[in-house]
């Protein structure tokens, strides 16, 4: 019996910005954790940020119209919110 190639489900955490809900508490002073686990979240995120590069090449190449959306969201003045 042949079996058809399904797409893999989604995590959740694959619908979720740059940073996770728990993240954006740690770093909003709003938890309530070490300095030392609040410099391994920082750590995870310019990780983040090292592949986040990668990603902007691919979009570049291949999607210039997210990379402009992305452009816009990164690069919007204070003024403009």
């Amino acid at each position: 019996m042949a079996t058809k190639n399904k797409q893999p489900e989604m995590a959740d955490d694959q619908y979720r910005g740059l940073l996770t809900e728990r993240e954006r508490e740690i770093l909003s002073g709003d938890a309530d954790v070490t300095d030392n686990y609040r410099y391994r979240v920082v750590s995870r995120i310019r990780t983040k940020l090292d592949a986040l590069e990668e990603d902007v090449e691919v979009l570049d190449e291949h999607h210039r119209d997210l990379l402009e959306e992305l452009r816009n969201i990164v690069c919007e003045e204070e003024g403009d919110e």
